[in-house]
């Protein structure tokens, strides 16, 4: 079976924890979203680069979704949402997923 990029996973995860939660008007639904795509991604992270590089990528994950929200005030949501994966998607392609 293929491996889904954690790159991907961590992208996935903040656009999509985003989504639910507007969707469904359910804040802790786009969090377990969150959540369980960062514990996937967080998982490959450690198997790849051990624990500097899942301590790393889980901060950032963290930073880009908590710097969404100012962000977003200023560029609107999506924007400010996808922005922060392709940030956290290209980090963990550069750091976990091309090797």
């Amino acid at each position: 079976m293929a491996r889904v990029p954690s790159s991907a996973m961590a992208a996935a995860g903040l656009v999509g924890g985003y989504a639910v939660a507007r969707w469904t008007k359910k804040r802790p639904l786009g969090g377990i979203v969150l959540g369980t795509a960062g514990l996937a991604a967080g998982r490959q992270w450690h198997r790849s680069g051990g624990v500097p590089a899942a301590a790393g990528l889980g901060a950032l994950y963290l930073a880009g979704f908590a710097g969404a929200h100012p962000l977003a005030k200023k560029v609107g949501a999506w924007p400010a949402v996808v922005g922060a994966a392709a940030v956290v998607a290209a980090s963990a392609w550069a750091v976990s997923d091309r090797t």
